[in-house]
């Protein structure tokens, strides 16, 4: 195994490790030291990675978005319609499973409120990548639009907003109320008000 190649799979693991423990404890409540131990990394080696603790929080939400973004970008790639691609979003949301959905799995879920007022330059890696996410949504509302799935719309880009924030909005309180009610909720409210 060649050393950059090894160098990378650590580096990854760091950032799996760690987003991992920040979903079950936050940002904040993720030490460095815990993240070493849970990593199997030295201090020094984490520090060959990345600047600090916020710059690795920035590697690993950029990380995040363009895994999350890529898979926008397969789904509007599949031979559906608008409004099955649509669903089929929505529907992820609530995949059944552990570690399956989106709900259970979103730094933006898990880290809009705590970031915002903690670090600006993750701050707006989160928010450029919820603005490109809502950019992706409107290319399935249009293409539905288009092909006839979905209801037409006065607003696109605006319902698309309205629509991740919805979305956004039933994983807090499916976390909070520690069921998916509200996320079952907002699939049969997408459904009436989108699909044809």
């Amino acid at each position: 195994m060649t050393e950059p190649r090894k160098s990378e799979q650590t580096r990854q693991r760091i950032l799996a490790t760690g987003r991992r423990l920040v979903l079950g404890v936050g940002f904040t409540g993720m030490g460095l030291k815990e993240l070493l131990t849970a990593s199997g990394v030295p201090k020094g080696s984490f520090y060959h990675y990345f600047s600090s603790k916020e710059g690795f929080g920035c590697v690993m939400l950029e990380d995040y978005v363009a895994e999350y973004l890529g898979r926008m970008d397969a789904l509007a790639a599949l031979p559906l319609d608008g409004g099955h691609k649509l669903m089929r979003y929505c529907q992820a949301w609530l995949a059944t499973g552990p570690g399956q959905s989106i709900a259970e799995n979103c730094l933006v879920v898990k880290l809009a409120s705590e970031i915002s007022d903690m670090s600006e330059a993750m701050r707006l890696i989160l928010n450029a990548g919820v603005t490109a996410l809502e950019l992706s949504l409107e290319g399935i509302l249009r293409a539905g639009i288009a092909d006839g799935s979905i209801k037409p719309l006065a607003d696109p880009a605006e319902a698309a907003r309205l629509l991740y924030g919805q979305w956004l909005g039933a994983a807090v309180l499916s976390k909070l109320g520690k069921g998916q009610q509200p996320l079952e909720a907002a699939l049969t409210d997408t459904k009436n008000r989108f699909t044809a």
